[in-house]
């Protein structure tokens, strides 16, 4: 099962408000929106994926409570991007010093900022080449680093602000560079 993608305008046009109460109202659905507004209906991942992504948030929120430098966030936080899309990476991170610069509203709601940190992993019903438009979606929105994580190809592909793409094969271990410094994720773990 992929995504389902409704597109909604010229006919509906969601605001913002309108958008979070329609996600408030529908828990049990994942829902992005596309910086044109069609809603994105995620299907629900198996097992597999969801240890995984388990293990990943556990090491980054593990190594965020050590360096006390961020936010760290699952899969079921939407954020609002510049372009006005609405996405949910499987990790996110932010500095606590861009954090701190929203209200407690914004705060509360989709935070309307960019992350400094995104990891998706790919799910089995995942096309990798959705995954890899959301990615450049990132940088493009101002997210400093990237991970696509892809355990069907014990592949990294490694999304940095205006740099291309670097893909990593079956890497055992990958660190969080300047971005989050000190950070190293067994990924040996992701590709059994």
């Amino acid at each position: 099962m992929s995504a389902l993608i409704i597109n909604l305008r010229p006919t509906i046009d969601l605001t913002d408000d309108e958008f979070y109460e329609f996600c408030q109202q529908n828990p049990d659905l994942k829902l992005e929106r596309t910086a044109n507004g069609a809603l994105i209906i995620m299907p629900p991942t198996g097992g597999e994926s969801g240890y995984r992504n388990a293990d990943l948030i556990t090491d980054v929120s593990i190594w965020n409570r050590q360096t006390e430098l961020g936010v760290v966030f699952d899969s079921s936080t939407v954020f609002k991007l510049p372009n006005g899309a609405n996405r949910s990476p499987d990790v996110t991170w932010i500095e606590y010093d861009r954090w701190n610069t929203l209200t407690p509203g914004q705060q509360k709601k989709f935070p309307p900022i960019a992350p400094d940190f995104v990891i998706e992993l790919r799910a089995e019903t995942d096309a990798l080449s959705d995954l890899q438009e959301k990615m450049q979606e990132y940088m493009d929105n101002g997210v400093r680093l990237g991970w696509l994580i892809d355990p069907q190809t014990k592949q990294v592909q490694i999304y940095r602000q205006g740099q291309p793409v670097e893909i990593l094969q079956n890497p055992f271990t990958h660190s969080g560079e300047t971005v989050l410094p000190g950070l190293v994720l067994d990924l040996s773990r992701i590709f059994r």
